[in-house]
C-alpha cells in the first residue's frame, strides 16, 4: 500500500515542489522474501547526503524503516521506491526557510527480466543525450531526471537493454539505469561520477568488495573508444544485481572471469 507522509494515500497537494520543480529525492530498494529492503542502510546514506546537498530537512531514519516495513508488509518480492520532496510552497524557485519535506513510500512488483541478461548479457548502445555537469548533483538520485527519459527514448529496439551515457566532455558515465564497469588487463575500472551520474549502492559495494579481495579497482575519466576495448563489460545497479554486457555497437563481448567473480561475491 503507497504511504503520502505516513498514511496510507495516493494523493499529494498540487503545490508539491517535487512536482513543480523536481525539487527531492528519491531511493529505488530491492524486496527479498518479505524482508526489509536490501542494501537498506547503503540506500539512507545516499539520502541523507542527497539531503545535505540540496538543503532539505533530513528525515529520520528509524521513521523512514517504520514507515517502509508498513509499506512492504504484503510484499514478498519487489520494489520500494522511497520518494522525498522539499514539501509545499507558493509559486517560486525560492525555498521556504522551513516546513515539512514530503515522504512517499510504494511498492511495485519485482521486475521479471530474463534469466539470459544474467547468464548470457545484455546489448548496449550508445546514446546521444549526454549527462551535463553539476558537482552539487553528482552522485544522489536527485528526482530531476529528464536526460535518463530523453536517453531512453532514443531507441524501441526489443534488443537492447540499455544505453551507455556520456558527459558533455565525452566521458563515459554511466547507463540510463545502472553504473559501468569494464575490465582491462585483469583489473576494474568504473568512471568518475564526481560531476555528473549516480554514486549507486552496488557501485559502491563492489568497489569495496574487490578492494578487500585484492582486486585492482580503479575510478577515473574514460574515453568511449576505451570502453570499447575492454576485455568484460557489466553494468549493475541494487535491483538487478549484475549483467554482463555481451554487444556495445558492433563489437562482442565475453561474460569474463573478473564479471563471473564480482557476481558470485555479491550475495544480498
Amino acid at each position: 500500500m503507497p504511504l503520502v507522509n505516513g498514511r496510507e494515500d495516493d494523493k499529494l497537494s498540487i503545490h508539491d515542489r517535487g512536482l513543480h520543480y523536481g525539487d527531492g529525492l528519491f531511493e529505488t530498494i530491492a524486496i527479498r522474501d518479505g524482508k526489509l529492503p536490501v542494501l537498506w542502510d547503503r540506500h539512507m546514506a545516499r539520502l541523507r547526503l542527497g539531503c545535505q546537498r540540496l538543503g532539505i530537512l533530513p528525515v529520520d531514519d528509524e521513521l523512514l524503516r517504520e514507515e517502509a516495513t508498513l509499506c512492504i508488509q504484503a510484499v514478498t518480492d519487489g520494489v520500494l521506491k522511497i520518494i522525498i520532496s522539499r514539501g509545499v510552497s507558493g509559486r517560486g524557485y525560492r525555498a521556504p526557510s522551513a516546513g515539512d519535506v514530503t515522504r512517499i513510500l510504494t511498492t511495485y512488483p519485482a521486475s521479471t527480466y530474463p534469466a539470459s541478461y544474467r547468464d548470457d548479457g545484455i546489448v548496449m548502445r550508445v546514446c546521444r543525450t549526454r549527462l551535463g555537469c553539476n558537482e552539487t548533483l553528482a552522485g544522489i538520485k536527485h528526482l530531476n531526471r529528464l536526460e535518463q527519459v530523453l536517453a531512453r527514448v532514443e531507441w524501441t529496439d526489443p534488443e537492447i537493454i540499455e544505453g551507455v551515457m556520456l558527459d558533455s566532455d565525452e566521458n563515459v558515465i554511466e547507463g540510463t539505469m545502472t553504473n559501468l564497469f569494464f575490465v582491462d588487463s585483469g583489473g576494474l575500472k568504473t568512471p568518475d561520477i564526481s560531476q555528473c551520474g549516480v554514486a549507486g549502492v552496488l557501485r559502491e559495494w563492489i568497489i569495496n568488495i574487490a578492494t578487500e579481495n585484492a582486486m585492482r579497482c580503479e575510478i577515473g575519466r574514460y574515453t568511449l573508444q576505451e570502453l570499447e576495448q575492454a576485455d568484460e563489460i557489466f553494468v549493475c545497479n541494487s535491483v538487478i544485481g549484475v549483467w554482463p554486457v555481451r554487444q556495445l555497437g558492433h563489437r562482442i563481448y565475453r561474460k569474463g572471469p573478473v564479471t563471473e567473480r564480482i557476481a558470485r561475491w555479491l550475495v544480498f
